[in-house]
């Protein structure tokens, strides 16, 4: 794991889930999410490190994230951090004891300045934006690298068929993206 500062061309700071990141590794798109996030700092937060962790054994396909080196690693310490990290814990870890990644999102987006979170959970998102954090969904990125002419829309089809194909679920099905992109104003 990319524990070293990783040298961004912008100060624009991207704090991943374990959600998109092991759907694009399983998917063999992970080049893909780099080349979407090149010139920003990637970061992830030690919950979802661990989540990565525990799922190599199934899916060794997690190890290529794991060992990214445009990634870094963060442990949720600080006072601010576990204060956030606390609240978020308090809303999304239920009995089932999930979600521990999505807090560690969330609380290190919302202490880390100019961070985005990039999640799906549609509770964890909303839970965020009430606290002011800036969330993107993975779909929401993918569409903005369309805009910035870093992918394509094919290119995008494709990632996101491939997606689906390990089960990550989107608001549409195989071969759709183009239409659902194009009717929601994304792309």
């Amino acid at each position: 794991m990319g524990r070293h500062l990783v040298s961004a061309k912008n100060d624009k700071v991207y704090v991943l889930d374990t959600g998109p990141l092991s759907h694009f590794a399983r998917s063999q798109w992970l080049g893909a999410l780099k080349a979407v996030l090149h010139e920003s700092r990637v970061l992830i937060p030690d919950t979802v490190e661990t989540e990565l962790r525990s799922g190599v054994a199934q899916h060794s396909e997690l190890q290529a994230v794991l060992d990214a080196d445009w990634i870094e690693m963060t442990v949720i310490d600080t006072d601010e951090q576990l204060a956030a990290f606390s609240h978020y814990t308090r809303h999304l870890v239920g009995p089932a004891r999930r979600n521990y990644g999505e807090c560690g999102v969330l609380a290190l987006a919302e202490t880390t300045p100019n961070a985005t979170a990039v999640l799906d959970d549609r509770v964890a998102k909303r839970l965020g934006e009430q606290r002011k954090v800036e969330v993107r969904g993975t779909l929401g990125l993918l569409c903005e690298a369309i805009r910035q002419g870093l992918l394509t829309v094919p290119l995008v089809s494709a990632v996101a068929d491939d997606l689906l194909m390990n089960r990550y679920r989107l608001p549409f099905g195989p071969g759709g993206f183009a239409r659902w992109a194009e009717e929601n104003g994304l792309a």
